[in-house]
C-alpha cells in the first residue's frame, strides 16, 4: 500500500465583477477496492453551497452555487489517498477472451455497447492504416499482448506535448501529428482499441513521479480497456506503462470532454484568465 497527497488548486481572475454559476466539481478519486480516501478537504473562494451526488458513470460530483458576485475564484483540493493496487498485471483473463480475436458475452455487450463505438469517426481510413502496423488479420496473439503493443506504438509513434488549451484532438490529427497531451494519446488508444472491438472508456485524474517528469505537476488522463475476467484494465500510453499504483483515477467517461475536472460559467464582464497547479506526493 502506498499514500499520496493530491492538492489541486485553480484560479480564475476575471476582468470585472461577474456572478458565478454552479460550477462542476470532479476532484474526488474513485474508491474502490484499489482505492481509499484517508482524509479530504475543498476549499472555495468565494464561499460556495455544495450539493453532491454519484453521475451515470458512479463518479463523485460536486456542485458548487455562489450567492456573491467576486472578481476571482479559488477552489483548493486537498486529500490524501491510500492506494492498494500494487500488483497491476495479477489478474486472470477468463479463457475466451485470451486470444485475440474473441467476442464479448451477450450480457456483456449490453452494458458495454456505448463504449465501443464512442470514438469512431466517420471516415476511418487513416486509423485502420495505422492499426495494421500493430495488428493483421490472421496473426495468433493473446489480448493483453496486443493492446500492450498498441499501447508502446502510441509512447513510441506520438511526442508527448502539454496543452493548456481546451478540447481534445482527434485520433486522426494525433496520428499526422505524431504529437499531443496525454488526453489526445489516451483518446487515440479509444478509437484504435474500438476499432479492433474492444470496449474502451477515458479516465481523468493524476499521476505520480519521483522524477520531474513533464506530466508531473498536472492533472493526467490514460484510458481503461474492458477485459472479460479482468474487467477495467488501464493502459497509460503517454508513459507506455499500464496504469498502476501511480495513477489516481477521479472520473472514467464514454467520451473525454466529459468529465473536465472544473466547468462552470458566469455572467458579468467578459473574459478570464485561468492558472492551475497540481502536486502529488507520496506520504509516510
Amino acid at each position: 500500500m502506498k499514500r499520496y497527497k493530491i492538492v489541486h488548486e485553480t484560479h480564475y481572475d476575471f476582468n470585472g465583477l461577474v456572478q458565478l454559476l454552479p460550477h462542476t466539481l470532479r476532484l474526488r478519486p474513485r474508491e474502490g477496492h484499489e482505492l481509499r480516501i484517508e482524509s479530504s478537504q475543498l476549499d472555495i473562494v468565494p464561499e460556495a453551497s455544495l450539493r453532491w451526488h454519484r453521475d451515470v458513470e458512479g463518479n463523485s460530483v460536486a456542485i458548487a452555487t455562489f450567492n456573491t458576485p467576486t472578481q476571482s475564484l479559488t477552489i483548493k483540493s486537498d486529500v490524501v489517498i491510500q492506494q492498494y493496487d500494487v500488483s497491476p498485471q495479477d489478474f486472470v483473463v477468463a479463457d475466451h477472451a485470451v486470444h485475440y480475436p474473441f467476442s464479448y458475452r451477450d450480457d456483456e455487450k449490453i452494458l458495454l455497447s456505448p463504449y465501443m463505438t464512442g470514438m469512431m469517426a466517420p471516415d476511418n481510413t487513416l486509423l485502420i492504416v495505422w492499426l495494421e502496423r500493430i495488428w493483421q488479420y490472421g496473426e495468433d496473439i493473446e489480448t493483453f499482448a496486443l493492446l500492450l503493443r498498441l499501447n508502446q506504438r502510441i509512447f513510441q509513434t506520438v511526442a508527448y506535448r502539454r496543452r493548456e488549451e481546451e478540447g481534445v484532438q482527434t485520433p486522426q490529427q494525433t496520428i499526422s501529428w505524431g504529437t499531443g497531451s496525454c488526453r489526445d494519446s489516451a483518446s487515440l488508444f479509444m478509437a484504435a482499441a474500438q476499432q479492433l472491438g474492444f470496449a474502451a472508456r477515458f479516465v481523468s485524474g493524476y499521476i505520480y513521479s519521483d522524477t520531474a517528469s513533464a506530466q508531473s505537476g498536472s492533472t493526467h488522463a490514460w484510458a481503461e480497456v474492458f477485459i472479460p475476467g479482468a474487467g477495467w484494465k488501464g493502459f497509460d500510453p503517454t508513459i507506455g506503462n499500464i496504469v498502476g499504483d501511480q495513477h489516481i483515477a477521479t472520473a472514467v467517461a464514454r467520451l473525454p470532454q466529459s468529465v473536465p475536472p472544473v466547468a462552470g460559467n458566469f455572467y458579468g464582464t467578459p473574459g478570464s484568465t485561468m492558472r492551475v497547479n497540481v502536486w502529488v506526493t507520496e506520504v509516510t
